[in-house]
């Protein structure tokens, strides 16, 4: 199989160069180049439409990120756009006081969502997930927090620490996902004094596969935290209205007290929501103070309404499930021909392709290879994060990017040979 011709990319790394001098390290953290594959990758976007992104250099790619998840319709889409236009120019967004568009919102969400009871709209995850602790911390009087998962990057949750006083996360203990021994040896020594446990309901992290829960695991993280009188609460920012319009809670029929939602609820508008039962959510109202200047804007609300009418309309979440299962089961038809160590996790909507780790490291080669070769082909996917299905993906652009799949599997295969058997262990898919 022929190698992908490299891309040119000299405008965006151009502009990388005058970046650097300007903003910190040219990009935002999970923008920069070493989180995809240096010189191979563009770095600066000019446009998307539909699935498709083009960059700077005016490359084209097929779009699997999704901006990280927040275009769940598709770039530019048209009915949402012309919403918050419409709201811009006949009322505009930013008035002091609220707009009708929240109670509007709320009920939606209401409807929607199994915990849903009374919501607060902020604008970015991190906002929902620590407006969602502090609200715990007042609901119950209790300070600690059990915790799984990448829930934002305020100091009680980050995993980087620079910058961070240990005081102000020495509360937050973490727990592995799908260890229920794990967990309940933590609630058993911290479980009267902890306020919250927050978790993303399916494990989707950097590096590494994603997972399920097991059978039972979710149901017994609810009946502990009854138990021990702490506020569950679900981070379902990737998952709601992607897996199921009622999230992962309405899936695995598990209610948090509490659960966060954000992305892909107003195709790419800045909106997050802190959402759950009345009397925990009243916390909110009468004993601790979550305001900022822009939460009460109109444009993320407006086009959040009008996405889950289209959600609802076009019967978009039954589609990625439909269209992403026959698209995996052809990536899993290739990893399975090829023998190169690649695996694949997650769902139809949202899904990853990893490297079995191995003794001397092969893996990482391989996995550099394989999506350095994609990229060449014109498919955008992230070695390092799971990928995402939209609505505008059509069966046309599943079908390219099987084959961009097949080639690049093809070429490393021809590169590096198939795994031999011992050749690769189980562990850490980490590059």
């Amino acid at each position: 199989m022929e190698e992908a011709k490299k891309l040119d990319i000299s405008r965006s790394l151009q502009l990388y160069d005058e970046a650097t001098a300007l903003v910190p390290g040219g990009t935002m953290y999970a923008r920069k180049p070493g989180e995809f594959i240096p010189g191979e990758y563009p770095i600066f976007f000019e446009s998307g439409q539909g699935c498709r992104i083009t960059d700077v250099d005016g490359n084209e790619f097929i779009d699997f990120l999704c901006g990280y998840g927040p275009i769940l319709l598709g770039h530019r889409e048209k009915e949402v756009d012309d919403a918050v236009i419409r709201q811009l120019t006949e009322k505009g967004l930013c008035l002091t006081f609220t707009q009708r568009c929240q109670n509007e919102l709320a009920a939606r969400v209401q409807e929607l969502v199994p915990c849903a009871e009374k919501s607060l709209f902020l604008k970015t995850g991190s906002d929902a997930t620590t407006a969602g602790i502090r609200i715990a911390r007042v609901y119950t009087d209790r300070i600690k927090v059990i915790r799984y998962g990448y829930l934002g990057w305020h100091d009680w949750a980050i995993d980087l620490k620079g910058g961070i006083p240990e005081k102000l996360y020495e509360d937050v203990y973490d727990f592995r996902y799908n260890d229920l021994a794990q967990f309940e040896d933590l609630m058993k020594e911290h479980g009267d004094q902890t306020a919250a446990i927050i978790m993303t309901p399916i494990a989707h992290p950097s590096h590494r596969k994603m997972e399920a829960p097991r059978p039972g695991f979710l149901e017994r993280v609810r009946e502990i935290a009854d138990r021990y009188g702490s506020v569950l609460i679900f981070d379902e920012i990737r998952t709601n209205f992607r897996l199921s319009m009622g999230g992962a809670q309405e899936l695995y029929g598990v209610t948090p007290d509490l659960c966060v939602l954000g992305k892909g609820m107003a195709n790419g508008y800045a909106i997050s929501a802190i959402t759950g039962k009345s009397d925990v959510m009243m916390a909110a109202a009468q004993d601790t103070f979550i305001s900022a200047t822009f939460f009460p804007n109109s444009d993320g609300m407006v086009a959040a309404l009008k996405t889950l009418e289209i959600l609802e309309r076009d019967k978009v979440v039954e589609d990625l499930w439909e269209k992403g299962g026959r698209f995996l089961q052809k990536i899993q038809s290739l990893l399975d021909r090829y023998e190169v160590g690649a695996e694949l996790s997650g769902f139809p909507p949202m899904f990853f392709m990893t490297f079995r780790r191995d003794k001397g490291g092969l893996h990482i080669r391989r996995q550099e290879e394989f999506y350095t070769q994609l990229i060449r082909r014109g498919i955008f996917m992230s070695p390092h994060h799971h990928a995402y299905l939209c609505y505008r993906h059509s069966e046309k652009d599943l079908d390219i990017t099987a084959k961009a799949i097949d080639d690049s599997l093809a070429y490393v295969r021809e590169k590096y040979g198939r795994c031999q058997d011992g050749s690769a262990t189980a562990g850490p898919d980490r590059a």
